[in-house]
């Protein structure tokens, strides 16, 4: 398998992997029509060979989220996902990625106890995990949090709009800023990630004008999840882009492959060929040399039919 990025794809001087302020350039030149001419192209991945498919497939920016508890692990929201877990996967995926920026998802507890617990937790990303930045949910409330992890060095994705880790506090995984005094707060909270130094922003269901508003406004890029085609940038869940997920499907989602159909009938099929012996044939299995393979297997002495032991 090839590790080189596909063909005409931009790679950065620095061992071809994409940096953070290269991301920060890609905030989109728009068209006659307003719309942005070159997207920044994202996805969520959890392991080494997933990272290592989208990276050669040419994706930007690989996000380790806190998705994985329910993509992956079987919860019912992102909040039991610990630091050791997105340690785990991070390290996976940055071993997998050669182009690709990979962000590490900070989740729920990780940066709610004070700034100081925050970068510490934030550090060990960088450190052990090797990724170039974290994303950090909210967005008013975070400006203070956001900007002593910048200070640190620590680049930051914001994430506003609707923000999986309040999900007991928003009631719901429901769409942010339908009302005017709600789409001005989305506003405030993109302003604020913005003033705090974050070098990119997801816009999570939020309406498509409200999305538009904002990119429009911001200097820094925007990366839409159910925020409509406005954004400079798009991402995916990574079971969702892939057809392989259990649970409800959002209206935003589009599935660019049924692997959930695929495995399971090569599981069918597999299940099949061992139950009938049809698996592992004699091509597939290893043979000894002949003077053992006659200690193993003696051939037996031909006898008459008929004639017993």
């Amino acid at each position: 398998m090839s590790t080189a990025p596909a063909e005409g794809l931009p790679a950065s001087a620095n061992s071809g992997r994409i940096t953070v302020p290269e991301i920060q350039k890609r905030k989109s030149p728009r068209n006659s029509a307003g719309q942005p001419q070159s997207r920044i192209v994202c996805l969520t991945a959890y392991d080494y060979p997933t990272a290592r498919a989208l990276d050669e497939a040419g994706i930007d920016i690989l996000l380790v989220g806190d998705s994985l508890g329910m993509a992956v692990l079987g919860y019912e929201s992102t909040l039991p996902v610990t630091v050791e877990d997105i340690l785990f996967c991070s390290r996976a995926v940055v071993r997998g990625a050669s182009r690709a920026l990979v962000v590490a998802d900070m989740p729920f507890g990780s940066y709610h106890i004070g700034a100081d617990d925050a970068i510490r937790q934030a550090v060990r990303f960088i450190k052990e995990a090797g990724v170039a930045a974290v994303k950090v949910e909210g967005g008013e409330r975070r400006l203070d949090l956001i900007a002593r992890l910048v200070d640190a060095e620590i680049p930051v994705m914001g994430h506003i709009g609707l923000t999986p880790q309040s999900v007991h506090v928003m009631g719901g995984y429901s769409v942010q800023g339908r009302t005017t005094d709600a789409a001005d707060r989305v506003l405030r909270d993109a302003r604020a990630v913005e003033a705090a130094g974050a070098f990119s922003v997801v816009l999570e269901s939020v309406p498509r004008e409200l999305a538009a508003r904002i990119t429009a406004e911001l200097s820094i890029p925007t990366i839409g999840i159910g925020a409509g085609p406005d954004c400079d940038g798009q991402i995916l869940v990574f079971h969702d882009f892939a057809g392989w997920n259990y649970g409800h499907t959002a209206k935003f989602v589009r599935a660019f492959a049924n692997l959930r159909e695929e495995i399971a009938q090569a599981a069918l099929e597999y299940r099949e060929a061992v139950q009938s012996g049809a698996f592992p044939n004699d091509a597939e299995s290893y043979h000894a040399a002949a003077e053992l393979r006659e200690k193993l297997c003696p051939r037996q002495a031909t006898r008459p039919i008929g004639t017993r032991r």
